[in-house]
């Protein structure tokens, strides 16, 4: 996972490092696991992606298809 502390779910919107031939850097996540399956969110190309590749070309998540989960409390 990306620095160990974020995680990624199916419906997640994520901004990659490299840009899609049709010019957009968003993608959406429509599989999880061992392999990333990834939407275009400008052409709806579907791509499917190793895991360790996936985490590398990850850049931010745009938007989260639930709440990002809470930061446990100290102690």
């Amino acid at each position: 996972m990306l620095g160990g502390s974020v995680g990624f779910h199916v419906g997640d919107v994520v901004q990659l490092k490299k840009t899609h031939p049709c010019g957009s850097t968003e993608w959406e996540i429509t599989r999880t696991g061992i392999d990333f399956g990834l939407k275009c969110a400008r052409c709806g190309r579907r791509v499917l992606i190793q895991r360790a590749k996936f985490e590398k070309l990850v850049k931010r998540t745009v938007r989260f298809a639930v709440g990002p989960e809470p930061a446990s409390p100290p102690g």
